[in-house]
């Protein structure tokens, strides 16, 4: 008996399109391991004791690194007809996750930091935070690293274990889970004996809830560092100190990269945490579903790529701003600049009534 059209299986209706996925994950892939490796070529060769940010980007960059490239060998993988195959996909499905959940971790911890510079800066202009509470806030960056390292291997190990022990990778390249985040398996396929699959299907829903639990807690603890970072940065705007051009040089390109950084975040996991969340509630594969699963291949490795694009871009902003000339102007912030071109207004009538006097008593 045939399937009716709406539950049929996605491999079914959408086969013609799920190699151009293929594809699109392949060149995604590739450009973000260029970008995270020029990332992480740079970072080799800064002094990290100049700023506090050179070593979680180098972290974040090789986790990102690291995620492309399993992305990339999913993407070879796919369509081949390699021994053991549904065996090497399990596994290196079970690496990916880890790795996504390392990618969210570090992002935590690289806006942890520029949020502590930020931080350090306003304290530095005299006007912020004391020296002990910025010490805090470095050891509490150390602390958010090493855990961004051990939580994602730690959650994972029995994935990895009591799946392989249970057989879970049977049939697994089907239904093309080699190259989609966190596909069920089909219902139309029958397991073998030694698939325990109350077990699988435990895997399959703790995995789920590890990574939308652990993208919702990156995304609050980021929205709340990015509205802090806000408040010091219009701080800074707001301030009636001087500033040299090179300090609000630093203080502008921290600005940026603290508001830059969670928006590739979002982007590139938007759309992979709403395709999931849409299959939990919406089982049956719909064309909702396959215009996701394009959009999820499009960004879900592409971090490394927009990272080093937005470091890039906030980079050659902040050699600018060093290289404009020293005026005046260029040393105070906005609030003391608008100031001083108020009162040279308020003082023009004043001036031009003193030589108009001058003049007068000249010509008596």
């Amino acid at each position: 008996m045939a399937l009716p059209p709406e539950t049929r299986p996605l491999e079914g209706r959408w086969d013609p399109f799920f190699p151009a996925i293929q594809w699109i994950q392949f060149a995604t892939a590739t450009l973000s391991v260029i970008g995270s490796s020029s990332l992480i070529t740079y970072a080799v060769f800064q002094n990290p004791q100049t700023s506090a940010e050179i070593k979680p980007l180098f972290y974040l960059s090789f986790s990102d690194l690291l995620l492309a490239i399993c992305w990339l060998i999913k993407a070879l993988l796919y369509g081949t007809s390699a021994a053991h195959k549904d065996s090497i996909c399990y596994n290196l499905q079970t690496v990916g996750e880890i790795l996504y959940l390392a990618s969210l971790l570090h992002t935590i911890s690289y806006t942890w930091h520029l949020h502590t510079e930020l931080r350090m800066k306003h304290s530095q202009s005299g006007q912020g935070t004391a020296a002990q509470v910025i010490d805090r806030s470095h050891q509490c960056g150390h602390v958010v690293f090493i855990l961004s390292s051990l939580i994602p291997l730690l959650l994972m190990t029995p994935v990895f274990c009591l799946g392989n022990v249970n057989e879970c990778f049977h049939n697994f390249s089907q239904s093309h889970r080699c190259i989609l985040m966190y596909s069920p398996p089909p219902a139309t396929i029958e397991p073998l004996p030694s698939t325990n699959t109350s077990v699988c299907s435990t895997l399959y829903f703790y995995g789920v809830t590890v990574f939308l639990a652990s993208f919702f807690f990156s995304l609050l603890l980021i929205t709340v560092l990015l509205i802090h970072a806000q408040t010091l940065y219009k701080k800074f705007v707001k301030s009636t100190g001087v500033l040299e051009s090179d300090q609000w040089a630093v203080i502008y390109t921290v600005g940026q990269r603290v508001r830059f950084f969670p928006v590739a975040f979002v982007c590139c996991w938007g759309p992979a945490v709403t395709l999931l969340i849409i299959k939990l509630t919406k089982p049956q594969d719909t064309s909702l579903h396959m215009a996701l699963s394009v959009l999820q291949a499009l960004t879900a490795a592409s971090q490394g790529l927009l990272n080093c694009g937005i470091y890039g871009w906030t980079q050659c902003k902040f050699q600018q701003l060093k290289r404009q000339p020293r005026r005046d102007a260029d040393t105070q912030t906005p609030l003391l600049c608008s100031q001083k071109r108020i009162y040279s207004r308020s003082l023009d009538p004043l001036e031009s009534s003193l030589a108009f006097a001058s003049s007068s008593s000249t010509i008596l």
